[in-house]
């Protein structure tokens, strides 16, 4: 009969896994920035700040868009059958317009998948959603931005 490798000494306490464990003795870790710098910058951040620096714009192009609710949501709850999933609600009873914060980063193809292509799309819907609101033409909201000099 094969004997038991088991020793009679109790086995060890299991080790606490959190945040800042020793993993394989190579001491706590830390953030990527350290303790003196501010974090990195991310996705979410990006893409608020382009929202909010493109809403600032054409608010100040278009007095009509001050007393315009603007907001930021993960996604709609909802997919429209024949049309997909929407990157933005726009509800002009209300004067709100949402914006999907995973459809345009996730669903949109780039040629070039780089900061500056990922703030064109996020502009590209602010100026969409904003057109779909007064009801004009994207490309009518700030001809001047657009003419080459």
């Amino acid at each position: 009969m094969p004997r038991s490798r088991r020793s009679a000494e109790p086995a060890p306490a299991p080790t606490a896994r959190g945040r800042g464990r020793d993993r394989h003795g190579r001491g706590i870790r830390s953030s990527a920035t350290g303790p003196y710098l501010p974090p990195l910058r991310t996705r979410i951040d990006l893409f608020d700040m382009t929202i909010a620096s493109s809403v600032d714009y054409l608010r100040g192009v278009w007095p009509e868009l001050a007393d315009v609710v603007f907001e930021v949501a993960a996604g709609p709850r909802s997919v429209i059958p024949g049309v997909g999933v929407e990157r933005w609600w726009v509800n002009a009873a209300e004067r709100r317009i949402v914006f999907y914060r995973l459809p345009i980063q996730r669903l949109t193809r780039l040629h070039r998948n780089d900061e500056f292509h990922q703030r064109m799309v996020i502009e590209s819907c602010v100026f969409r959603a904003i057109a779909e609101l007064l009801g004009k033409d994207p490309w009518d909201l700030a001809p001047d931005r657009f003419r080459h000099l």
